[in-house]
């Protein structure tokens, strides 16, 4: 019997899969786009920025849009002119939409810190319904920043 083993394509611009909606899959979805993204050739630092997005992104879906036997969907885009990455979390809870404006948890609290570190780490980020009963938590990174002026002082 002739059985090959499901492989993944490699796109330049997308990655998208299908993970169980638990913590196994969580950790699944940071270390595949770790994985991707070393593909794709980023810099060090965009990848450990959309490694830790992506972690609380697929944290929240296994958490908070969790519906049993419904998995969440994981997926990288890079912009036409490569300029933008952008993660998007897709899950069946689209009647648990996170609020825009994260409050900072009590110091006790052991969790809900999540959307704040995607809000100080994303450059944009926000949620998208539909269609339902579907939800799209997304946050995009500038790959390509704009050169600042370099300042030196000059002995006068």
């Amino acid at each position: 019997m002739n059985q090959q083993t499901p492989q993944l394509a490699v796109s330049a611009r997308h990655f998208g899969v299908l993970l169980s909606p638990t913590p196994r899959g969580a950790r699944l979805a940071r270390r595949l786009a770790t994985a991707h993204l070393l593909a794709w050739d980023m810099p060090p630092r965009t990848i450990e920025t959309a490694e830790q997005v992506t972690a609380e992104l697929a944290a929240n879906a296994a958490t908070h849009g969790r519906l049993s036997g419904r998995d969440f969907l994981l997926e990288l885009r890079r912009s036409e002119d490569g300029r933008v990455l952008r993660i998007e979390v897709t899950d069946t809870r689209g009647d648990r939409l996170p609020g825009l404006n994260p409050q900072l948890p009590p110091p006790d609290a052991e969790s809900g810190r999540g959307l704040l570190l995607v809000k100080v780490l994303a450059d944009r980020w926000g949620v998208t319904s539909g269609p339902v009963p579907r939800k799209t938590v997304w946050a995009e990174l500038d790959l390509v920043r704009a050169a600042s002026p370099l300042r030196v002082n000059m002995p006068n």
